[in-house]
């Protein structure tokens, strides 16, 4: 799964804080990070607790201290990260979301493998978030588009 966690966490990033200046490619990138790191075992394991979450937001506020900028977005590949905890239905299991809070082994396959048909679904619920968010910032146009590619940043005009 892909574009669930992608276009998901887009459209819910540009809901909460409706900023143009925030690099939405950290977001996505956040929003599937943790299926990427623990994809290579297949199975749940820190990339799906809370913990690595919060530790990788720690890691960006002590990081980017005296450098705003830089912390601005860089910022947001945490909270992607913890959209997709709430995405995948993480805190549905105790033992790995809190982990190592309640002693719990980490384990399992990951929620993105498990769903079936219900995957699908969620990946066009996903596509239709990108494509209303290409139609809404009007990425069809090559320099917002290219804008938004290099930069992460949506078209202030269209805010």
């Amino acid at each position: 799964m892909f574009l669930w966690f992608v276009g998901m966490a887009f459209v819910i990033v540009w809901v909460v804080f409706h900023d143009p200046a925030i690099d939405y490619r950290m977001v996505m990138i956040g929003a599937i990070a943790p299926d990427l790191l623990d994809g290579v075992t297949g199975r749940r394991w820190l990339a799906h607790t809370l913990l690595a979450s919060v530790v990788v937001l720690t890691a960006v506020m002590l990081g980017t201290r005296g450098r705003r900028l830089l912390r601005r977005r860089l910022l947001f590949l945490p909270i992607g990260m913890f959209l997709h905890l709430v995405l995948d239905g993480m805190w549905t299991d105790r033992d790995v979301f809190w982990w190592p809070v309640f002693g719990g082994h980490l384990g399992g396959r990951l929620p993105s493998l498990e769903r079936g048909e219900l995957d699908v679904v969620l990946e066009l619920i996903g596509l239709a978030c990108l494509l209303w968010a290409w139609r809404r910032f009007d990425l069809a146009d090559r320099e917002r588009r290219r804008r938004f590619l290099t930069t992460g940043r949506l078209p202030r005009e269209l805010v």
